[in-house]
């Protein structure tokens, strides 16, 4: 999987709807690889779009086409100022790795080592999934310089937040989950509370 990364302030939010409501009817069955597209708008006026391809190379043809770069220039008018793009070649995932039905997604950005965080993250699987049943699952997405992008996928955010104080953890656990998160260092922190889901 290839995940691209899209981020800018909101311009005209209506316009900025009916551009990917345009997408997904018009150009949506030519994007060849394409696998679907989290995205929203933060309470501060940020959107930011998660896309996953199939490859790098799916992406990248789906950029050449003609037809996407005349949408690109509509959709960038509904902008306020430039977008900024996160290519991401190495992409995890976890639990269900998300679903259409969420009702609230978070996008953590953040940086750590990927070698050291997935394995202990996945050790610990079983773990989330018992204290955060919430937690639909998600995709970790790793441009390649330290960096990373989490997309977690919540079943609503009244139960994200209700659960945030989750069922004591046994000693070894709770040693376990503190050495992960000593490894993820967020910067910051994306709250879709209405969040836009599309997928293949």
């Amino acid at each position: 999987m290839f995940v691209q990364v899209m981020e800018a302030r909101v311009g005209d939010l209506d316009a900025m709807k009916a551009q990917m409501a345009a997408w997904l009817t018009d150009l949506q069955p030519g994007a060849d690889g394409w696998l679907g597209t989290t995205a929203g708008v933060t309470a501060d006026g940020t959107f930011i779009g998660v896309t996953r391809f199939e490859s790098e190379a799916a992406a990248q043809a789906n950029s050449d086409r003609p037809e996407q770069g005349e949408w690109w220039t509509a959709f960038a008018a509904t902008l306020d100022g430039e977008a900024t793009f996160t290519n991401c070649p190495d992409v995890d995932t976890f639990g269900a790795g998300g679903s259409d039905e969420a009702g609230f997604v978070q996008i953590m950005i953040g940086h750590g080592d990927r070698a050291a965080i997935m394995p202990r993250a996945a050790e610990l699987d079983a773990v989330l999934r018992r204290m955060r049943p919430d937690v639909i699952g998600g995709t970790a997405a790793w441009p390649g310089d330290g960096s990373f992008v989490q997309t977690v996928y919540f079943t609503s955010e009244s139960e994200a937040r209700a659960n945030e104080s989750a069922p004591p953890m046994t000693d070894a656990e709770a040693a376990e989950m503190e050495e992960l998160l000593a490894l993820m260092k967020v910067d910051r922190y994306l709250d879709l509370n209405e969040p836009w889901l599309y997928s293949r």
